[in-house]
């Protein structure tokens, strides 16, 4: 393991979130912390980058040392202009976090959370994403610990080229942790619909509302890890090919 490895954070709760400064906290006992994030919350924005305007980069600072650049753009703008433009070497690992809700089975495709790892994975870099089951935390101490944990695993033993640990940590105390379970991408996802909304000038607008479901009902699945109390890391690659498919698809063109 490196002596003082160089971790890039970033997240999409935006870098004033508080996941994000306890997250730093954790990063900062294991090497040096480069704080890259939104400057303001850009959760579900996915996988999506800023091409139609300039992104403003812009220095912000906390108690305790915490420092680092806000980003008017997605977590992955975030992770490209942190690698490309504002850090003078390649970080040794790149931590996404600490979401504020899981990011669990299908769910997984909308997050900026995994997204921004997913980014790092691709830049060739050793890359986590780090999700807390809950809107409103108990508190941060076990997702903290637990992020250390998985960060000094990958720092000693790597990850292979492409590949993103997605890890889920329940909304408990450290000492109601059943143990860390490596679990399969599950089916959880989110029932949702739009109720229309008549503002006082009469104008309709559409709010998304709805509830997570999950068909999977074994252990090895994330979802179900996290509600029995298990800390889940799931290996996740986004190579979409689906090579079974392959031979079996045939397009006849006639080409007259």
């Amino acid at each position: 393991m490196l002596k003082f490895p160089k971790i890039l954070i970033t997240n999409d709760d935006g870098i004033h979130s508080d996941g994000i400064f306890a997250l730093w906290q954790a990063m900062n006992k294991l090497g040096e912390p480069y704080v890259v994030a939104p400057d303001i919350d850009r959760s579900a924005s996915s996988n999506s980058m800023t091409i139609s305007k300039p992104l403003n980069v812009k220095t912000v600072s906390k108690l305790s040392r915490f420092s680092g650049y806000s980003i008017n753009g997605t977590p992955v703008d975030c992770v490209k202009i942190a690698v490309k433009s504002l850090l003078k070497n390649k970080p040794d690992v790149l931590i996404s976090g600490i979401n504020n809700g899981s990011n669990l089975g299908d769910n997984i495709i909308y997050s900026g959370t995994v997204a921004a790892a997913v980014e790092g994975a691709m830049l060739d870099i050793p890359s986590i994403a780090v999700s807390l089951d809950s809107h409103k935390p108990v508190d941060y101490d076990c997702a903290k610990y637990f992020s250390a944990l998985v960060v000094e695993n990958v720092l000693k033993n790597d990850l292979p080229k492409g590949l993103v640990l997605n890890v889920n940590i329940p909304n408990v105390k450290k000492n109601q942790i059943n143990g860390v379970r490596i679990t399969k991408q599950g089916n959880q996802s989110f029932e949702d619909e739009y109720e229309k909304v008549v503002d006082d000038k009469g104008i309709s607008r559409y709010m998304i509302k709805g509830k997570i479901t999950d068909k999977n009902k074994s252990i090895d699945y994330d979802g179900k890890a996290v509600k029995e109390n298990y800390v889940s890391i799931t290996p996740i690659k986004y190579n979409l090919t689906e090579l079974s498919y392959m031979e079996k698809l045939v397009i006849n063109f006639n080409n007259e």
